[in-house]
C-alpha cells in the first residue's frame, strides 16, 4: 500500500461527490496466489485477504449511494497528490 493511501482516496471521493465504500489493503497473499495462477479466494479461502475481497463484495452489494462523480480539474488532482506526498511541487 501507499502511505496515506486510504485517507487520500477518501478525500478524493469527497472532492468528486462520491464515497469510498471499502478499502482493500494489499497483502503478500496476492502475489502468492498469482504465482499459483489462482485468485486469493481459490488459493486460500481462509486468508485475511480473501476476507477483504468478501467484505468488498458485500459493501458493493449493500451500496445505496448511486451518483455520477463530478470531474476533477488536473490542478485539483495534482494538489491532492502533493498534499498527500505522492507528487512533488
Amino acid at each position: 500500500n501507499v502511505d496515506n493511501e486510504k485517507e487520500m482516496i477518501i478525500e478524493l471521493a469527497k472532492k468528486i461527490g462520491t464515497q469510498m465504500i471499502y478499502f482493500v489493503p494489499r497483502h503478500n497473499d496476492v502475489q502468492r496466489a498469482e504465482i499459483n495462477r489462482k485468485t486469493v479466494i481459490e488459493w486460500n479461502p481462509e486468508a485475511s485477504q480473501a476476507d477483504e475481497y468478501r467484505g468488498l463484495a458485500k459493501a458493493i452489494d449493500n451500496n445505496k449511494m448511486f451518483v455520477i462523480p463530478k470531474p476533477l480539474e488536473i490542478e485539483e488532482l495534482e494538489k491532492l497528490l502533493m498534499d498527500y506526498g505522492l507528487m512533488e511541487a
